[in-house]
Parts: C-alpha cells; sequence; structure tokens
C-alpha cells in the first residue's frame, strides 16, 4: 500500500500538470482535428502511469510509470555515461563481425571445406550480446527528448509517447534497425550449410563477403554519427587525452582486423580455386566433394561418409600443391594464408591476420598480388584505407602528445628565458633559489592553468557565478565574512584573487603601505611588530585569518585621505601559502557600495577581535596595566610610609623631622628611577628634565611648608606623605597616557 507521503506527492503531480493544461495551448491541431482531445489523453495516461496505483491503477501501472513515464535528457549525465559505453559496444560489434570468416576452415586430412560449429557458436553469442545493446540504446532512444540543436523550444518532449514517436518517424530508427539485422547468422547457419550441400564450395566466399560488406560498412557509418552526435551534446566524447588516443588505436586495430579476416576469406577461396583444379584434373574427382558431407562440423562425426571421398582425400599432389606448400601455386598476397587454413588453433588464426593487416596498413606495398581482378582491387582498398588511418592516427597522436606536454614544455622554456635572464642580470644566488622555488611551487598549484584568464573574456553573469562557486567555501572560513550577506559575499568573490607565497618569503613590511587585504587559505604567516626599544611582538595567522584591516578604517574614515594607511606589522610566511586577495581599490568599491554592512556592530567587533593590530594592541595594554599595579604595590608597600601614629609614641620632634627628610629624598630617588626606566618619551609628552624638576619643585615645597611649621612636626609628617601619595598617583597617570595616547592602537 502507498504511503501518505507518497499519494501527497503524486497529487500534487497531479495539481501541477493540469495548471500546466489550463496555463499552455496546444501549439499545433492533429491532422484528423482531434489534436486537443489526444493531447488530454497523452496526459491523463502521464498521470495513470507515474500515479497508478495512488489512484486506484494496477501494479502494472505502477512499474510502468516510472520505467516509461520519465524523459530522458541527451545532455544528462547519465546519458553521456551512456553513450560512452555504447560507443565501445559499436566498436566490440566492428571485432566481433569479422571473426565470422574464420568459422570456415579446410580439413587437412579430406581437402574440404567445413564451418567450425564451435567456434561460430561461440561469435554468434558475442554477436548477439552486442545486438541485445543496441535493442537497449533503441529503447533510451524511444524516451531520448530531442535536443535544442535540432528541434523547437527547449528541447525536451512532453512526453515519452511524443518522443518514442518521433524518433519512430525518423530516419535513424531504420538505420539502428538495419545495423542489428542478424545477417552474419543468417548467413553463417542456414546460407552457407545449404551451399555446402549443393557442393558451390567456391560461392560461399563470395556471399559471405557480400554480406560483410552489405552490413559492416554501415556499421561503421553507425559508429561515426554516434561520436558525431556525443561531440555536438558536450563537446568532447571523453573528458580525458589519454581516452582520444585509446580510441585512435582501438580503430586502426579493429581496421587492421577486419582487413586481415577479409584477406583470409580470400585466401580460402583461392586455396579452394586450386583444390578445385587439382580435383578437375583428377579422373573419376567431383567438385562437391571439396564441400564436406556434415557443413557444420563439431567434431563428433566423420566429415566423409561416402567411401568414394577417400580417393580424393589421398590425393598428394593436391595436398603438396594447394596446402603444404604455397610455391607450387600462384597465391600472391594470399600466400601465408596456405598456413592457416588448416590450423586447428583457432588463436592463431585470428592472431595472423590481424599482424597480416598491420604490416600491410602501415608499410604500404610490401605485397606481390597477381593479375586477378578481385586481388587488385582488394590490395588498393587495403593500402588506401592504412594510408588514411596511419595518416590520421600520426595527426591524432601528434595532436594528443603535443596537449599533454604542451605545458611542460611551456614551462621549461619559460625556466630557461628566466634562467637566462639571472645569469644575465648576476643576480645572488639566494635570489635565484626564491625565483626557482616559486615557479615550481606556482607549477605545482596550478600546473600551467590560469583561472583568471580563462574565465576573464566569459560573460559576466557566467563569471560571476563561477567565481562564486570556487570563492565562496573560502570566502565562508574568514570570520570577518560571516555576517554579511550573500550579495556583499559575491562582491567579494568576485573581486578576490588567487595568491601563492612561497616559504620565507616578505609580504609586506612595517611602515609601507597596504596594498591588499589578504585572507589566508592553507599555510601559516608571521606577523610582526616593533613596540619601543626593539621588543617585538609576534603572532602566527593560520587559515581564516587575515591582515590588512587598515585599510578597512581607511576606508570608513570621513573625510576621505587618498593616501593609503601604513602597515602595522611585517608579514613573513612560514611555509607555502595560499591565499586571496582583495586590492586596495576593490575594498574601496566595497565599503563604499556596502557600507551598511562594514558599519555593522558585528562586522566591527569581528574586525577588532581577529585583527593581528588590535590584538598587540590589547596585549600591551594588559601588560602595561599589570606593571602599572605591581609598582603600585611596590611604593604601598615602603616602610616609611605609614599610617600616622598616636603623639604619645613620638619620643621626639628630631626624629620626626629626620623620618620626613629621609621619606623625601627615597621619594625623590625613586621618581628619578621609574622615570628613567618606565616613561617613553614619545608616549609621556615631557622629557626626563620635566619630571626630575617637577619633582625637585614638589620636594621643595614639602620643605618649606614644613620648615615655616616645625613647631608642628607631626602635621609637617603628614604633609609630606599626602604628597608622596599624589606623586605615585600623578606617575601611574602619564604612564597609561604614554599607552593610550599612541593613535595606532586606538
Amino acid at each position: 500500500m502507498p504511503s501518505e507521503s507518497e499519494i501527497t506527492l503524486c497529487n500534487r503531480r497531479q495539481n501541477a500538470m493540469d495548471a500546466h493544461e489550463q496555463a499552455t495551448e496546444p501549439e499545433e491541431e492533429d491532422e484528423e482535428g482531434g489534436g486537443e482531445e489526444r493531447a488530454s489523453m497523452v496526459e491523463q495516461e502521464m498521470k495513470s502511469r507515474d500515479c497508478g496505483s495512488f489512484n486506484g491503477g494496477t501494479q502494472r501501472g505502477r512499474w510502468y510509470g516510472p520505467f516509461m513515464g520519465r524523459v530522458l535528457d541527451p545532455r544528462s549525465s547519465w546519458v553521456r555515461e551512456w553513450n560512452r559505453v555504447f560507443l565501445l559496444v559499436c566498436t566490440m560489434g566492428l571485432f566481433v563481425d569479422p571473426l565470422f570468416f574464420y568459422a570456415l576452415s579446410i580439413s587437412e586430412h579430406y581437402m574440404c571445406l567445413f564451418v567450425d560449429g564451435w567456434f561460430a557458436i561461440t561469435v554468434t553469442v558475442l554477436r548477439s550480446m552486442t545486438d541485445a545493446l543496441h535493442v537497449w540504446n533503441m529503447w533510451l532512444l524511444l524516451k531520448m527528448a530531442e535536443h535544442p540543436a535540432h528541434g523547437r523550444g527547449s528541447g525536451e518532449s512532453k512526453s515519452t509517447r511524443a518522443a518514442a514517436l518521433r524518433y519512430l518517424k525518423s530516419k535513424s530508427f531504420a538505420f539502428d534497425l538495419f545495423v542489428i539485422l542478424p545477417l552474419p547468422q543468417v548467413v553463417t547457419w542456414v546460407v552457407i550449410p545449404y551451399l555446402l550441400k549443393r557442393g558451390s564450395a567456391l560461392s560461399v566466399m563470395t556471399v559471405f563477403l557480400i554480406m560483410f560488406l552489405f552490413q559492416y560498412l554501415p556499421k561503421i557509418y553507425h559508429a561515426i554519427c554516434l561520436m558525431r552526435r556525443m561531440q555536438s551534446l558536450s563537446g568532447y566524447v571523453f573528458s580525458t587525452v589519454w581516452w582520444g588516443f585509446a580510441l585512435n588505436l582501438i580503430a586502426y586495430f579493429v581496421a587492421s582486423h577486419a582487413a586481415g579476416a577479409c584477406w583470409y576469406l580470400l585466401g580460402i577461396q583461392r586455396t579452394t580455386k586450386c583444390l578445385r583444379e587439382q580435383c578437375s584434373q583428377l579422373h573419376g574427382c567431383n567438385p562437391n566433394f571439396l564441400a564436406s558431407q556434415e557443413p557444420v562440423f563439431y567434431g563428433t562425426s566423420s566429415m566423409v561418409k561416402d567411401s568414394v571421398r577417400f580417393l580424393w582425400a589421398a590425393n598428394t599432389k593436391a595436398r603438396l600443391n594447394c596446402l603444404d606448400s604455397y610455391e607450387n601455386y600462384e597465391y600472391g598476397a594470399y600466400k601465408w594464408v596456405t598456413y592457416l587454413v588448416t590450423n586447428d588453433s583457432r588463436f592463431e588464426k585470428i592472431l595472423m591476420p590481424i599482424f597480416w593487416g598491420l604490416m600491410t596498413m602501415s608499410t604500404f606495398g610490401n605485397l606481390e598480388p597477381t593479375a586477378e581482378w578481385i586481388e587488385s582491387v582488394f590490395i588498393i582498398v587495403v593500402l588506401t584505407t592504412g594510408l588514411l588511418l596511419v595518416t590520421m592516427l600520426i595527426g591524432n597522436i601528434k595532436v594528443f602528445l603535443h596537449a599533454t606536454t604542451s605545458k611542460k614544455q611551456g614551462m621549461k622554456s619559460r625556466m630557461r628565458n628566466i634562467e637566462w635572464w639571472m645569469r644575465k642580470r648576476k643576480l645572488p644566488a639566494e635570489l635565484k633559489q626564491r625565483v626557482r622555488n616559486y615557479e615550481w611551487q606556482r607549477w605545482a598549484a596550478t600546473r600551467g592553468v590560469d583561472e583568471c584568464e580563462m574565465i576573464r573574456n566569459l560573460p559576466e553573469g557566467l563569471r560571476r557565478d563561477i567565481k562564486y562557486y570556487l570563492c565562496l567555501d573560502l570566502v565562508r572560513q574568514v570570520p570577518l565574512f560571516q555576517h554579511m550577506d550573500d550579495l556583499v559575499l559575491e562582491n567579494i568573490c568576485d573581486r578576490g584573487k588567487s595568491l601563492i607565497f612561497t616559504k620565507g618569503e616578505t609580504i609586506t613590511r612595517e611602515g609601507d603601505p597596504v596594498q591588499r587585504m589578504i585572507f589566508v587559505v592553507r599555510g601559516h604567516i608571521e606577523s610582526s611588530q616593533l613596540l619601543r626599544d626593539g621588543v617585538k611582538s609576534c603572532c602566527m595567522l593560520g587559515p581564516g585569518n587575515f591582515s590588512g584591516d587598515e585599510l578597512l578604517s581607511w576606508c570608513l574614515r570621513r573625510p576621505f585621505i587618498q593616501r593609503l594607511p601604513p602597515a602595522s606589522s611585517t608579514l613573513v610566511t612560514l611555509e607555502t601559502t595560499e591565499a586571496f586577495g582583495l586590492e586596495a581599490a576593490d575594498v574601496k568599491y566595497i565599503t563604499q557600495h556596502f557600507r551598511y554592512t562594514f558599519i555593522n556592530e558585528k562586522v566591527r567587533r569581528s574586525a577588532r577581535y581577529y585583527s593581528p593590530g588590535w590584538r598587540t594592541w590589547a596585549a600591551v595594554a594588559v601588560q602595561m596595566a599589570w606593571r602599572r599595579y605591581k609598582h603600585r604595590l611596590a611604593l604601598s608597600s615602603l616602610s616609611f610610609i605609614r599610617p600616622r601614629r598616636p603623639v604619645s609614641r613620638s619620643n621626639s620632634q628630631g626624629e620626626d623631622r629626620l623620618r620626613l627628610y629621609t621619606a623625601l629624598l627615597t621619594s625623590l630617588s625613586r621618581i628619578m628611577m621609574v622615570a628613567n626606566v618606565r616613561i617613553m618619551g614619545a608616549d609621556v609628552g615631557v622629557g626626563m628634565a620635566g619630571v626630575g624638576s617637577w619633582a625637585v619643585a614638589a620636594a621643595s615645597k614639602a620643605t618649606t611648608i614644613l620648615g615655616a611649621n616645625l613647631t608642628n612636626v607631626q602635621a609637617g609628617a603628614n604633609a609630606g606623605r599626602c604628597h608622596l601619595t599624589a606623586v605615585a598617583y600623578l606617575l601611574s597617570g602619564s604612564e597609561g597616557t604614554g599607552v593610550g595616547g599612541n593613535d595606532s592602537y586606538q
């Protein structure tokens, strides 16, 4: 029983077909005036086939629907693969048909012509298998839609019945039917035994040869038409060059096989003619003796049942002149056949004619024919065909070899030119090696194929779709682009360029203008940045990371400045790296046309989070804050900075005054030391002299205050401690201003 989902699917299909019927009108009327009714009947039949068992149909309709209800597209991948298989089947059929000739043989003992029964059965089975595949191909053609180049509209028939009628009315159906007619089987099993029983041994070869040419030549044309149809559909037969090379060799081999089989058949005819002449010279010999009494011989019975035939079989002169040697009779080009007609080895009987065909079609003029016209015509045809096939084979092989080796030869020529140029310019060995490494790594990655050049001349829409397909997965690996819509990603893919960097190559230097944004696909890049006093900050960029984010701030800045921003870090590849880049002009184009995307808070946070510059600034800020905290902790732990003690614990005013001056001098020395070590002149904005003078002024002011109030020592001590606390606070604030005042980190 069908499931509920299947019934729903069938109902949807019926509704869609009903809507299609209402929206479209018949293009042409039937010859009898019933075009609309017939079209509706066809549509109803299609519905019943597709949903037969779902809507009350029979089980036969359920099986028939999927099998016949679908019209095949000749451009689909499955049909293309089947056409390639069928082309090999046609080639196999061209190889099988000449094998029927080798079923004829001459008995060495009885000197009579017969048919090898077991060999004939084997060849018949092989021919029947190829014919069955031909029939299957015709069945597929019944459901094949018409190609747009040969029909109207979109190239798809409305139903299987329409496609079948179109194929049945075409000439190709009659031609396909003709090439699968079992003519060799009929001749082998019916005609030849009949002729042998009548004693017409010489007529056997003539009938066989006429039948062969009558069907074999159209089969060759059929295979050629199939190849042309495949080329018109997809532009090529097989997708690799080596298949084309193999097809040419197979065609040449099959032609040699066919020529060798004809040579064998005509050689048997010449041998039979020799035996007939010897029989005519023998008193009491009947020409019927040349044909076996059992035309199809399986080896289970005797060929000769008449005692009179034994007299002919005992004729040593006929055997010596016709079978044992070719020197006693004018065999001409068939002299080697005398070793094959009586040979019991079927493999040798097939292999030797193939060798003769290859040798004859390749060497030209190595034969010694007689004056017989059939032999002369046969040799002329074989030599002419061999000349054409060898010329085509050599030309095609040259083309295929050039196609496979042209890129390598171009690479070698380019390397020779580069080596000559480097020697002329006297480049150092290090630069030469870097150039060689880059060229070989570029060749290993691209195999000499320039993708940009290939798609540059394509239409804009097709080029954009191709680059969108190639680059979308790479672009989505970048976290910065995860919050952007498809329109922005499509423009990024369209303007992105693939880049390859060798190991140890410096991409950009700190301070140089930023030319492009680089998004790493494979490999790793070291990003280094000088902070101060030779201190370097390093981080590693891997797949998914990017650099050159200064261009984003440069493009979004208002008012816009034409000068490119400086690079904040130096990029050096740690290994062979593949990336894609956006030039500064492309980044400017994208940010200007899709500004709403880059001012999004999520995009800005992603840019800051994954930016190497922002990460370096964050690390430096954390380190500076930690160091300021450690210094505050050290100042607060000094023994002379303590809470105020009660007056009763003070022994004398001199002791308090001594403690106060000691604290002032210690604070002054610490201020000078911290100013020399921690404060950067570019960030603080004041020199060391300014810090020292400020500290001395503070100390003198505190001394004046304390000297003016000598009577109140405890109050002076408290005032000194307050000033020291202010000094430490201002010092920490000046250091924070130095880090925060750097414009490159804001």
